[in-house]
């Protein structure tokens, strides 16, 4: 077992055991979402509000672990697989804060999602720069598009460009807790442009090929 892996088991527990500890002293309705004014906007049962995140975390742990085992492509996954174990490793203390945020919020203590989103998603956005940048051709990881799967050049093309782009996407989202009331426009447009115009360049620079 991969120590990323180890990692993902210990991360499991971790969240049950928060979860257990807390649940007495947890509200019947717990608040679990806020709109983009960082204000509650929706609540869960109890049961559901502490234990929802850690069934969450099962499923993302199987399915990071079984990712690199099935791609068809996974010897080029081995080649950059201390970047994507490092991306786990982020995602899941990234998941594990935001589980907090929401137990110390009904806990009362009001950490404003509109002061930690931003800053925990401006460095998750910032790492995946570094992840894509050293991703090889496969069918899980990265900007997967028909045309970046169908040519080397052109992945290699499109990563290079989404790597610097996703890293100015992570520092703009990081700013945008400096703006509580537009924090989530900070995080949600930059990642939606990159998003668009990755897969546009990726056909563009298809079509270039072709001819």
């Amino acid at each position: 077992m991969k120590k990323a892996e180890l990692f993902l088991l210990i991360a499991v527990v971790i969240c049950f055991i928060i979860g257990i500890y807390f649940y007495p002293q947890m509200p019947e309705q717990m608040a679990s979402h806020w709109n983009a004014q960082g204000n509650v906007d929706d609540y869960m049962s109890r049961f559901w509000g502490v234990f929802l995140m850690p069934f969450v975390f099962i499923g993302l742990a199987l399915l990071f672990i079984i990712i690199p085992r099935i791609d068809p492509l996974k010897k080029n996954i081995e080649s950059f697989r201390k970047y994507y174990d490092g991306f786990i490793i982020l995602f899941f203390i990234f998941m594990l804060l935001v589980y907090m945020q929401t137990i110390l919020w009904n806990l009362g203590t009001e950490i404003s999602p509109n002061v930690a989103f931003p800053i925990l998603m401006g460095f998750l956005f910032f790492y995946m720069g570094i992840l894509l940048e050293n991703t090889k051709r496969n069918w899980f990881i990265g900007i997967k598009t028909p045309w970046t799967l169908s040519s080397e050049n052109v992945w290699n093309k499109t990563h290079k460009l989404g790597s610097k782009m996703f890293k100015i996407a992570g520092i703009i989202a990081f700013v945008g807790f400096l703006f509580q009331k537009y924090a989530t426009y900070f995080i949600l447009v930059p990642v939606l442009f990159v998003a668009i115009y990755t897969v546009v360049y990726s056909y563009v620079e298809y079509q270039k090929e072709k001819k």
